[in-house]
C-alpha cells in the first residue's frame, strides 16, 4: 500500500497549481482526458475553486470505499467487542448520545445517519486523521455523501448523491460542481474513548459493524503511519515547528498542538477551555487499534450562560492543518 502511495504521490507532483487564478477551460479538459467527465456526468467541473491538477486518485474509484448508508445502533451497555481506550466519534442532541467507533469508520469513511430526527453525515479521514461531523442538507434538501476516490492535501474529497458536488472533508467547502464555494453546517461532536462516552451516556446507543467487513475491524490498515516522517499523498510543502504527523487540536481557524496541551492539560483562552485527559488509544499506530500508544482525549468547550457547552473541533495532523491553513502558524507553547 505505502509504494502505491509513494508512486502515486510522485506522478502528482508536477500537478500542483502554480498560478493564483484558476483557469476553468484549463480544469475542463483535464477533466475530459482524465476521464472523470464520463465518470461524473453530473459534475460540473467548469466550476472549481483549485486547480484540478491538484486532486490525485487515492487508488479506489467513485464509491470504492463504500459509505455507510443505513447504520445499525445497539445500547452501549451492550458493547463488549470493543476496547474500553478505543476511539469512538460521538455526537449529541437533545441531551442523548450516540458513538460510531473509528474502527468501522477506518473502512467506510463516512457514516449517513439521522440522529434525533436530524441528518447528519459522520466523517473520517485515515491520512489526516480528521474526523468531522457535518448536516447533511443541501438548500432544505436532505443528501448522502459518498467517497470520490480522490484526494486533496491527502485528505478524502467527498461528494453529495444529488448534485455530484466535489467537497473538501476537512473544512466542508464544496471544491468542484453546481455547490462549489458552499460551506457545509459543522455538527459538534468529540473524538474520545469509549470509557469516557459511557460515562456520559449509559443510555447512549452504539453503531453495530456492518456486515461488509466484519474480519477486519479493529484493524489499522495504515501501520504505524502517526510515526512516518510524511504524509501519503501530500505534494506541498510543510513548514511547521512540529512533525508533520505530530497531532493538532484545531478550533476554527486555530490550530493548538496537542504535546503541548497534554502537558498543561487545561488551556484557558478567553472564554474557551480546552483539556486533556489520558485514556484513548491512536487509531494510526499499532497495527491493532486497541494496542495504538495512548494519545489522550480532548474536550473543548465555551462558557455560555453560565455552562459549558461543546464547541466543535477536530484533532488533526499537523501538516493537514497547516495545508489548509498556510498563514496561520500552530500554538505549541
Amino acid at each position: 500500500m505505502k509504494q502505491i502511495f509513494i508512486v502515486l504521490a510522485f506522478l502528482g507532483v508536477a500537478f500542483q497549481a502554480s498560478a493564483a487564478e484558476i483557469d476553468q477551460k484549463a480544469n475542463l479538459e483535464w477533466a475530459e482526458n482524465s476521464y472523470w467527465q464520463s465518470e461524473w456526468p453530473k459534475t460540473d467541473f467548469s466550476k472549481a475553486s483549485l486547480n484540478l491538477r491538484e486532486i490525485l486518485s487515492g487508488g479506489v474509484p467513485k464509491d470504492g470505499i463504500r459509505s455507510v448508508d443505513d447504520p445499525q445502533f445497539k445500547p452501549v451497555s451492550d458493547e463488549t467487542d470493543i476496547a474500553e481506550t478505543e476511539p469512538v466519534v460521538t455526537v449529541l442532541i437533545n441531551g442523548k448520545g450516540r458513538a460510531y467507533p473509528l474502527r468501522y469508520l477506518m473502512f467506510h469513511e463516512i457514516v449517513n445517519d439521522t440522529f434525533e430526527s436530524k441528518p447528519i453525515s459522520v466523517t473520517f479521514c485515515p491520512l489526516c486523521n480528521s474526523s468531522v461531523v457535518f448536516e447533511r442538507v443541501l438548500d432544505g434538501k436532505t443528501v448522502e455523501f459518498g467517497t470520490t476516490g480522490k484526494l486533496h492535501n491527502s485528505d478524502l474529497v467527498m461528494y453529495d448523491r444529488l448534485t455530484e458536488t466535489w467537497w473538501q472533508q476537512y473544512n466542508g467547502t464544496g471544491i468542484v460542481g453546481e455547490l462549489v464555494g458552499k460551506k457545509l453546517k459543522v455538527v459538534a461532536s468529540r473524538l474520545e474513548s469509549l470509557h469516557l462516552f459511557k460515562q456520559r451516556f449509559p443510555e447512549g446507543d452504539i453503531m453495530v459493524a456492518p456486515a461488509r467487513l466484519l474480519g477486519r475491524y479493529g484493524q489499522n490498515p495504515y501501520d504505524r503511519y502517526d510515526s512516518s516522517l510524511s504524509p501519503f499523498l501530500y505534494t506541498g510543502d510543510y513548514d511547521g515547528k512540529i512533525p508533520a504527523l505530530a497531532r493538532v487540536v484545531v478550533v476554527g481557524d486555530a490550530a493548538y498542538a496537542l504535546s503541548y496541551i497534554s502537558e498543561v492539560q487545561t488551556l484557558d483562552i478567553g472564554d474557551m477551555r480546552i483539556t486533556w485527559q489520558a485514556g484513548q488509544n491512536s487509531a494510526l499506530d499499532n497495527r491493532t487499534i486497541s494496542r495504538g500508544k495512548d494519545v489522550g482525549n480532548i474536550v473543548v468547550q465555551q462558557m455560555r450562560d453560565g455552562d459549558w457547552v461543546d464547541l466543535p473541533y477536530m484533532v488533526s495532523f499537523a501538516f493537514a492543518y497547516k495545508a489548509f491553513n498556510p498563514d496561520r502558524a500552530i500554538v505549541t507553547e
